[in-house]
């Protein structure tokens, strides 16, 4: 265990003599650890916050602890997995120039990197939706975002022309063609911009990071039991959570995946995603939202092609690259996505239909 460790352990009040830490998990933003003390059957989960992604970790800290103050008032029997407070009360420990927080580790979970059952897509929506769903009558304005503009297409649009402006000849010529798919697709935007400041298209408290291995499952049910990873839970819009599910679980492969023959729509894993998410959304989703669930795939996939585009046009400051065209790659990826989501729209739209009136 390193020096940095002990020091943190000692803030939260943990006898670093009996305790013991090791890398843990797969995650590509925080470091993350698995302490386990001897003598105690109780595990933990230590962390430190990436201040290069998240500039103000203690807004993740105060938006957590106050959702978790609500949970635990409303719904006492829901297992959020908030922050455990430090010795001196906080929410979070500063040691050596960075933050770290410590929860409980989950026992009998297990959390997958990818999907091999639609049942699993099913549950992960269930679960995401019920966050939301119990987060209904939270005041969702009085969260702060942890990274701001961080779902917002206007944002991401701009981003791209500015890049697009400033890039080297070489860069636009090798990425003509997804320049050309980028400025092509752009009425997504213009549809989002359409539907925005709608009453009936609220902002609602959303997690924005709803890949799979972001949810735990029991090891034996394979049974959904929580939620992970609050950093980016904040204000949104239900297309972030629902979009961001379609964009992660719907193919069979990652937008690193270089043989666009392997990239296409699973219906049946769309099918357990609309099913899960309205088993608990839709009671509450507006006639408007209901109208939009489908467009939450186009507008997560769009999102996410334009900054990986944005990123390759801008030399690769961003995302972490294997070579040089890995963000091209995963453009053209995401790209292949769209088309394939489009292409599938009419069973889609029939899915969806179907199962708002099930």
């Amino acid at each position: 265990m390193n020096s940095t460790i002990q020091k943190v352990l000692k803030v939260y009040g943990l006898d670093t003599d009996q305790a013991k830490s090791q890398p843990f998990g797969t995650g590509n933003i925080n470091s993350t650890y698995l302490i386990s003390v001897n003598g105690q059957d109780k595990h933990f989960i230590l962390q430190s916050i990436n201040q290069l992604v998240f500039r103000n970790p203690l807004i993740i800290a105060e938006n957590v602890r106050l959702v978790a103050s609500y949970l635990i008032k409303h719904f006492p029997g829901y297992l959020f997995v908030g922050s455990i407070p430090t010795t001196a009360g906080d929410e979070m420990a500063f040691v050596d120039k960075t933050y770290w927080r410590l929860t409980n580790f989950i026992p009998n979970s297990i959390a997958y990197d990818a999907l091999s059952d639609p049942k699993q897509a099913f549950e992960a929506a269930v679960q995401f939706g019920r966050l939301s769903k119990l987060l209904d009558g939270f005041d969702a304005s009085v969260l702060k975002p942890s990274i701001p503009g961080f779902h917002d297409l206007n944002l991401r649009y701009e981003q791209f022309k500015e890049a697009l402006e400033n890039t080297n000849s070489e860069l636009k010529s090798s990425a003509s063609e997804q320049i050309e798919k980028a400025l092509r697709h752009s009425f997504i935007l213009d549809y989002f911009n359409s539907y925005k400041n709608s009453p009936n298209f609220p902002d609602r408290v959303m997690h924005h990071d709803t890949k799979i291995s972001n949810m735990l499952f029991d090891k034996i049910s394979n049974e959904g039991l929580c939620v992970i990873d609050l950093d980016t839970l904040m204000a949104g819009k239900f297309i972030s959570d629902l979009g961001d599910m379609m964009r992660t679980y719907l193919c069979a492969y990652s937008e690193n995946e270089a043989d666009m023959d392997k990239i296409f729509i699973r219906v049946e894993y769309f099918e357990a995603i609309i099913k899960g998410y309205l088993k608990e959304m839709g009671s509450i989703l507006t006639a408007t939202e209901k109208e939009l669930i489908l467009f939450s795939g186009k507008y997560l996939i769009y999102m996410q092609a334009l900054r990986f585009l944005t990123d390759y046009l801008n030399g690769n400051i961003y995302y972490r690259v294997t070579y040089p065209d890995q963000n091209l790659v995963r453009t053209v990826n995401q790209f292949k996505l769209l088309s394939e989501f489009f292409n599938k729209e009419k069973i889609l739209q029939s899915i969806v239909d179907k199962c708002l009136n099930s």
